[in-house]
């Protein structure tokens, strides 16, 4: 499996299930979307960002933007390798991550995606500085891309 990064990137493993595939037979694009947002929220974990801390500290990464590739169909019963990786922060409001959705039976890459986080206040729902702890956790994270 050949993945697009110098450093290690955060990776989960996704079996394809028959509620993932759509009328055409291969997984329905917003799949892609949900496993996206499972592989990021599993990575925040990793690094000690779970709910508890976003409610303690009252602040959240939401998504902003997302930009996919779609390259190939993903199909029943597939077994595939998602990985994500922070290539960006403004250390202020902002994130960019990556993503690379592999099949490892042949290597051949399904997607490619980059989603753009804003921190948020959420109480509010506010745009918001990153507190110390999002700025350390992500930060140690960060791979230049």
């Amino acid at each position: 499996m050949s993945l697009d990064y110098s450093a290690a990137p955060y990776v989960i493993d996704i079996s394809v299930s028959t509620s993932d595939v759509d009328g055409l037979g291969h997984v329905n694009n917003a799949v892609y979307v949900e496993w996206m947002e499972r592989c990021a929220w599993a990575h925040s974990q990793h690094l000690g960002l779970d709910l508890d801390v976003y409610r303690a500290l009252d602040r959240a990464m939401a998504i902003r933007r997302h930009e996919i590739d779609y390259l190939a169909p993903a199909r029943d019963g597939e077994r595939l390798r998602l990985a994500t990786w922070i290539i960006d922060s403004d250390g202020k409001l902002q994130m960019n991550r990556h993503f690379q959705l592999v099949r490892p039976s042949d290597g051949l890459t399904l997607l490619r995606a980059r989603t753009t986080f804003v921190c948020i206040e959420l109480s509010s729902g506010r745009p918001r500085r990153m507190p110390e702890a999002f700025l350390s956790s992500y930060g140690q994270a960060l791979i230049e891309s």
